[in-house]
């Protein structure tokens, strides 16, 4: 049976933003090569294929297959990496703390704004990966690149990773 997509999980649409594969480096020191991660919406794939060539055993899964992370768990896994959908961040992290595995979500600076987010983060933790420049995301319509502006800021949101302190500052492109 085909998971029904919701209209905003559509591509073109507002959240289809593909991340490019230098948001990882950041993130990668904190990750064990011995785990299988989970990307659970993979889009195109950058994140799978930037993780993988990074020496990872990544399992790739998206609603626009057919595998909704809301309800759907692969076989095996250790941790969850992925950008989730701009307007599914609340049901993405309620989801993963349920789910008690470790993770990083590549989430807007906005997300510590609401109550009911910030209550989620006093009861289960958080540590916050911050870039020192935004990320440069394709866009629905293609563009990307040194000529595409972001006009958001974004940190990995994380769980489980043992970072050395809760806020950890850092420079987007590898050392």
């Amino acid at each position: 049976m085909e998971t029904k997509k919701p209209k905003s999980m559509k591509q073109g649409s507002p959240d289809d933003f593909q991340t490019p594969s230098e948001a990882l480096f950041p993130l990668v020191p904190f990750l064990k090569k011995e785990w299988t991660i989970w990307e659970c919406a993979e889009g195109k794939g950058n994140l799978v294929r930037g993780l993988k060539e990074l020496g990872f055993n990544v399992v790739g899964t998206d609603i626009l297959t057919g595998s909704d992370f809301l309800g759907f768990n692969p076989e095996k896994y250790d941790c969850i990496v992925t950008n989730p959908p701009f307007s599914l961040k609340q049901e993405f992290l309620e989801r993963c703390y349920q789910l008690k595995k470790p993770f990083a979500l590549l989430l807007p600076l906005t997300t510590f704004e609401t109550l009911k987010r910030q209550e989620l983060f006093k009861e289960n933790g958080v540590q916050v990966i911050f870039f020192d420049k935004r990320i440069k995301f394709e866009t629905p319509t293609g563009k990307s690149g040194k000529h595409s502006s972001p006009w958001f800021a974004t940190a990995w949101f994380t769980w489980g990773l043992n970072l050395p302190r809760d806020l950890v500052f850092v420079k987007l492109s590898p050392q």
